[in-house]
C-alpha cells in the first residue's frame, strides 16, 4: 500500500502555496534533505551550476524584507487598478509580504553565470536564449517544494526581490557572477495542505496540433 505522505502524485496534487508560516525553527537536517532534493534535479547540460543561499538571521531576514515589501506593494497596486479581486491567493500574498521576516527560513535560489551564457545573451537570439535560462534551475527549485511538502513544511516561489537584484546582491553579498532566481520562504505552515485548484488537463493541451483536442481518456469513441 502506498504512504499518503510519500506518494509523489498525492504530494504534487496537494503542493499548495503556503505563504502564512510560524515563526518556528526548521531543524537544519530538514534543510539539508530540501537542498539535497534540489540538487537531484536535472540541469543544462548537467553542469549543476545552481547555487542557494540559506538565510536565518533575523537582521539579513528583515533587509530582504523591506525589499520584497516595497516590491509587493507595487504589484498590489497594479492588480487593483487591473480590475483584481482581492481574493483568498491576494490576501495570502499581502499577509507574506507583512510577515516575511518571521518566516525562519528565506531559501535563495541562484544560477551562476557561464561564458557561454554572456556569449549567447550578447547575440541575436539573446530574447529566447534568456527565456530557457531557467530551465537550469527552476527543476531545482520545484525538487524543494515538492520536498517541503512532503516533510511537511509550507513553501512558496516568489520572484519579487529578483526585481531589485542589485540591492539584494548587497544583502547576500553574491558575487557578480551569480544571479538569484527565487526566493522560498519555508516554514511549518499555519494552515492546512489540501487539493489545489487547477485548470483541467483537457481545456489547456492539444492533441499533435493547436486546435485539436487532447482526450480525456474513456471519452473517446
Amino acid at each position: 500500500m502506498t504512504d499518503a505522505n510519500t506518494d509523489v502524485f498525492h504530494i504534487m496534487s496537494t503542493c499548495r502555496s503556503m505563504r502564512r508560516l510560524k515563526p518556528d525553527p526548521v531543524p537544519e537536517e530538514l534543510i539539508y534533505q530540501i537542498l539535497d532534493a534540489g540538487i537531484h534535479a536535472p540541469s543544462g547540460g548537467g553542469v549543476q551550476a545552481w547555487r542557494f543561499v540559506v538565510v536565518t538571521d533575523p537582521e539579513i531576514k528583515m533587509q530582504i524584507a523591506e525589499v520584497y515589501r516595497r516590491g509587493w506593494r507595487i504589484a498590489e497596486r497594479q492588480y487593483l487598478e487591473a480590475g483584481a479581486e482581492l481574493d483568498g491567493n491576494m490576501r495570502a500574498a499581502a499577509y507574506l509580504a507583512e510577515h516575511l521576516h518571521e518566516a525562519p527560513v528565506h531559501m535563495f535560489a541562484c544560477l551562476r553565470a557561464r561564458k557561454i551564457h554572456q556569449q549567447r545573451l550578447a547575440g541575436p537570439n539573446a530574447v529566447n536564449f534568456a527565456r530557457i535560462m531557467g530551465g537550469s534551475i527552476y527543476p531545482a527549485v520545484q525538487n524543494m517544494l515538492l520536498a517541503c511538502r512532503a516533510l511537511g513544511l509550507g513553501a512558496t516561489l516568489t520572484s519579487v526581490t529578483c526585481q531589485y537584484e542589485a540591492e539584494i546582491r548587497t544583502i547576500l553579498s553574491l558575487p557578480d557572477f551569480l544571479s538569484t532566481y527565487a526566493l522560498l520562504p519555508i516554514g511549518y505552515p499555519v494552515g492546512k495542505f489540501g487539493p489545489v485548484t487547477r485548470t483541467p488537463v483537457e481545456q489547456v493541451t492539444w492533441f499533435n496540433q493547436y486546435g485539436t483536442p487532447f482526450p480525456k481518456p474513456g471519452t473517446s469513441e
